[in-house]
């Protein structure tokens, strides 16, 4: 099979089971979305994809081949990972951070070259940070910084791209300026992108393919529309919600009821639900 899946993949931390026997196919060229409660194992699943992570068991497959049987150069060729939250050294510069892209291409024998200086400036371009190339990482905002790591991204030259909670602390301004640019690298460059998410939201309207993962286990995935219902963010989340298009794109739009909402739409308090951290709460 081509592009990035799994059979049978099982990944642990210390060795406690996170992922079960997961069986998935990413689909190529699209925008995918892993959705699910804290803890559930999105991110795990995520550094198994990258080979971050070590199976237990099962495989992960880049192109039809056990990522485990590239080499580290071979996979980073190929496929570009930003984690959650990346640190960059003080004082580094924007071009220098997406310079470093390019390392995967670097050996004793084939130092930088012109291919590498016009990479590194698309991706400066793409990711709109020409003008911001000379500043040090550290004085941007939020917004720009992450673009500067997915400018490094790009300069990997990799067809697929792994992003862990890209928009974590971003206000809403910058988490929409990020998404819209993945969107835009989909769609003009036809990259495959594969990102964690906690929005839903978000993750309707910007995802082609939407993963949505419960306890280690994929509960169920397919096309916002048929994974986006009212039983799989009760099931998945323990929230009740409704369910209605969004009023912008028309993709599946969450609006969680909450115990305000039973008030207002008078619903009858007769049974309780586990919260996540074991406490209970009103259903």
């Amino acid at each position: 099979m081509q592009g990035l899946s799994t059979k049978s993949l099982s990944l642990a931390y210390d060795g406690a089971p996170i992922i079960r026997d997961l069986n998935l196919a990413i689909p190529s060229g699209k925008i995918s979305a892993l959705v699910g409660a804290n803890g559930c194992g999105k991110s795990t699943l995520l550094r198994g994809l990258a080979r971050l992570l070590k199976p237990c068991s099962g495989k992960v497959y880049l192109d039809g081949t056990s990522i485990f049987n590239l080499s580290t150069k071979e996979v980073a060729q190929q496929l570009g990972i930003l984690p959650q939250s990346p640190v960059a050294p003080e004082g580094l510069t924007v071009r220098d951070l997406v310079a470093q892209g390019r390392y995967p291409y670097q050996n004793w024998l084939q130092q930088w070259s012109a291919k590498d200086e016009q990479i590194v400036q698309q991706s400066l371009e793409i990711t709109y940070l020409l003008e911001l190339a000379d500043r040090a990482l550290d004085t941007l905002s939020g917004g720009q910084r992450q673009r500067a790591w997915i400018a490094m991204a790009l300069a990997q030259d990799t067809d697929i791209l792994l992003l862990d909670e890209p928009t974590t602390f971003l206000d809403l301004a910058h988490q929409i300026e990020v998404l819209d640019l993945l969107d835009e690298l989909n769609h003009t460059q036809g990259r495959t992108i594969v990102m964690v998410l906690h929005d839903l939201n978000q993750a309707c309207r910007y995802a082609d393919y939407l993963v949505a993962v419960k306890e280690g286990r994929i509960f169920t995935a397919g096309e916002p529309n048929q994974v986006m219902t009212e039983e799989m963010v009760k099931e998945v989340f323990g929230l009740q919600c409704r369910v209605v298009p969004d009023p912008v794109v028309g993709t599946p739009m969450c609006v969680p009821i909450g115990r305000k909402g039973e008030r207002t739409l008078q619903i009858p308090v007769h049974s309780q639900r586990k919260s996540h951290n074991g406490s209970n709460a009103i259903k």
